[in-house]
């Protein structure tokens, strides 16, 4: 039961969005009428009425691609003291290990 109280919820909040964003037009093209009752000795009668009437008037989504040139950011990391990132750092040269002398049997 709350599932479908929930479902109805966002139907109603998609209707509203829809009717503000002005992607739905609804507008009514017949007013309502409602019937004429009366009363006879055989019992109550109803004639006529009229339910009213809507055009529903929706947008349209296109989708498609166009070619145009972008300036993309660019991003330059300053290390402190002022070296340039440009030129590389000389890096400290590490000096070989001799390998250790095992046992020899």
């Amino acid at each position: 039961m709350r599932a479908v109280i929930f479902i109805l919820i966002i139907a109603v909040l998609i209707l509203i969005g829809a009717i503000a964003s002005g992607f739905l037009n609804i507008s009514q093209t017949r007013q309502a009428q409602v019937p004429t009752i009366g009363t006879t000795g055989n019992g109550v009668t109803a004639k006529g009425g009229q339910a009213p009437g809507f055009a529903v008037q929706t947008g349209s989504v296109s989708v498609g691609s166009k070619e145009s040139n972008v300036k993309v950011p660019t991003l330059q990391v300053n290390r402190p003291g002022g070296a340039n990132p440009q030129q590389p750092q000389p890096q400290p040269q590490a000096t070989p290990q001799p390998a250790p002398a095992g046992n020899a049997q």
